[in-house]
Formats: C-alpha cells, structure tokens, sequence
C-alpha cells in the first residue's frame, strides 16, 4: 500500500514538473507554443499635450473656462491685465506720427529746394544775359578808349560795369550749386527719416502683439487639463496655466526587438484598453522608431564596461485608430493598452 502511494506521489510530481514546463513554454511563447499572434502589455494611448503659458507678464484679470472643459479654437482661456500694454501701443503710434510728420516734412523740404535750385538756375541765367551784354558794350567802348576817342572815366565805368557782371555770373553758380547740395542733403536724411518711420511702424506692430497676447486662447479643439491659472495671480512668460488635449490620439506599443521581424507597416491590429472594461478596437501600424527606448535616456547604458546580460531591448511601435468606432471618443493620452497583432496579415 505504501509502495502504491510513493508511486502515486511521484507520478503527481512528475505531471506536476511536466505541467510547470508547459507553462513555462507557453508564456514564453516557445516551441511548441510559438503562436501566430504578437502582444504586448507595453502600449499606451497617446495625443497631442499642448501647454499653454503666456508669452507676457501680468497679472490674471479672467479665467472663463473651467477644469476638463471642452473649447474650440480661438475661445478665451486666460485674459491678462492689457492697461500697461495698451499705453504701450499709444505711446508707440504717437511715436509713429511724429516719425511720420518729420518725413512729410522732409518731402516739403525737398520741394522747396527743388523751387530754389529753379530759382538760383534762373538768376544765373540773368547773370549770364547781364555778362553777356556788358561784354558786347565793352567790345565797341575798348577801342575807342584805346584811340583816346572818350574819356577815361567813361572807359573805367564801362570795364568796371564787365567785371561785376562776371561777378554776378559766378555768384549765382556758387548759389546754384548750394542749392544742388542743399537738395541732395535732403534727400540723404530722407533715407534715415524714412527708416525711423519703419522702425516706430515696427514698434506699434511689437505693442499691437502685446496687446493681442494678453488674451489667451485656445489653439485647436480640444479638452482643458487642469486650470492652474487664478484671478489676481501674477505671471510670468512661460508660467504654466493649463494644457489642451486634442481630440487626436493614437497607440505607441512598445514591443520587443524579437517580434518585430514579422511586424510589418500597414499591418492591421486590435487593442483592449483598460479603462473600457478591455473591450476590444482596431487599427494599423504606422511606422517603427528609428532606434530603440534606451537610446533616447538620458543616461545610455555602455555595455562596452563590465560583465554582459543580454536583454532583449523594445522598440517603439505607432499604431493609428481606425476611424468609425464609438469608443474612440473616450481613449484619452495615457491610458494603459494591450496589443495584438496577426502575422502574415
């Protein structure tokens, strides 16, 4: 009897060690328990987080929105206290007006230089008409004063009446040139009067974004996180006051290195997702990440020091969501995913 029950004991080991093994195979997907199907546990919902923060600073005048609200592009978020910037943008368009008055000034000024250039060209034109008639008169007095025909004072008029009218002729040249350059100065400083105009246009246009800045608002569709923004806080540029989650998510598994020689892109998957009670939706491989999750770290480990394991790394895979599914609708960034996928599909 006790020989029978020694033979039972060692026969229930023995299944006992058997079925262990057999366990073992098959949670290691092994021979001869390799099944056609990929899983991973690795996977997460993903989507766009954006952060928003102020480009400014200031202090919080309105909060309209409410934590896990949903808003629509363009919808007011945070307004900050815009009286300092709103003084700003005055002060810069009176800036610009003054600017704007000294260049239309100078296109006055430019005119009437012009006006006394046609001016100074037409008194040089008379000097030159008084020259030339004095030079004729001195041509019939200078022989006769020569023969001793008329007197000598009449000889020294005549000489002295040619020699103020080259005179005249080379005054209103020297004038006619002043005015030339008086009217090329201008134009010079035109040039830096038309550039300080740009710049205070380009000042208002700085206070004028200011301004707009002080109203925060949504970038695209999409759901609140957390408002961390109160009225009377005091921020900063870059302060932190709530996030907005688009609508788009999609699935990153991450598997591991030994089961992506039969994962292939465009390949159709199915996913449970935890907080839906594991019920089950599709998608498709998109794309690999180009290297695997231990080389983006911050600190890579260096296998090239020490004793060596080798362990089996992950690689990213992004899955999309087929679109038409209801339950689409409530995946949100971050939820825990289980991932299946076909070989040969």
């Amino acid at each position: 009897m006790s020989s029978l029950l020694r033979n039972t004991a060692t026969l229930i080991a023995i299944l006992l060690g058997i079925l262990g093994l057999v366990l073992v195979l098959y949670a290691w997907r092994l021979p001869p328990f390799h099944s056609d199907v990929e899983i991973t546990e690795n996977a997460y919902v993903k989507g766009y987080v954006t952060l928003i923060s102020p480009q400014l600073s200031g202090y919080v005048v309105e909060v309209p929105v409410q934590d896990y609200q949903q808003v629509k592009e363009g919808q007011l978020l945070v307004r900050i206290d815009d009286r300092i910037y709103a003084q700003k943008l005055e002060q810069a368009k009176a800036t610009l007006a003054s600017q704007q008055a000294a260049l239309n000034n100078s296109t006055q000024q430019e005119r009437a230089a012009e006006a006394r250039i046609g001016s100074s060209q037409a008194q040089l034109d008379s000097a030159n008409s008084g020259l030339r008639r004095t030079q004729a008169n001195w041509a019939r007095i200078e022989p006769l004063a020569i023969k001793g025909v008329m007197t000598k004072s009449d000889s020294d008029q005549a000489e002295t009446a040619l020699e103020q009218a080259q005179s005249s002729v080379t005054q209103a040249q020297a004038a006619l040139e002043v005015s030339r350059q008086d009217l090329e100065t201008i134009k010079v400083s035109r040039g830096s009067l038309e550039a300080t105009v740009a710049g205070a246009v380009a000042a208002v246009n700085l206070a004028d974004i200011d301004m707009t800045n002080t109203k925060i608002v949504a970038p695209r569709d999409g759901t609140i996180g957390e408002v961390g923004a109160k009225l009377g806080q005091y921020v900063t540029a870059g302060t932190q006051l709530m996030a907005v989650v688009p609508p788009d998510v999609w699935i990153i598994a991450n598997f591991k290195e030994t089961q992506l020689s039969n994962i292939t892109i465009g390949q159709p998957v199915t996913f449970t997702v935890d907080a839906l009670n594991r019920r089950r939706l599709k998608g498709h491989v998109e794309r690999f990440a180009p290297a695997a999750g231990s080389e983006f770290s911050v600190l890579k480990p260096d296998n090239a020091t020490g004793n060596f394991t080798k362990v089996a790394q992950r690689i990213s895979v992004r899955i999309s969501v087929d679109p038409g599914q209801e339950l689409t609708q409530y995946l949100a960034p971050g939820m825990s995913v289980v991932v299946r996928t076909e070989l040969g599909k």
